[in-house]
């Protein structure tokens, strides 16, 4: 049963990855958007 479990979940370390790379890229995003709506006024 624990060879199931282990094949549907992801690897530990991918999910952080990918959760630390989605919020940089929010942040980054919301930085963008910052700067162009002060630039623009």
């Amino acid at each position: 049963m624990s060879e199931s479990n282990e094949e549907k979940s992801f690897p530990r370390g991918l999910v952080i990855r990918l959760f630390a790379y989605l919020v940089a890229g929010h942040v980054f995003a919301g930085f963008l958007y910052l700067l162009f709506t002060v630039g623009a006024k």
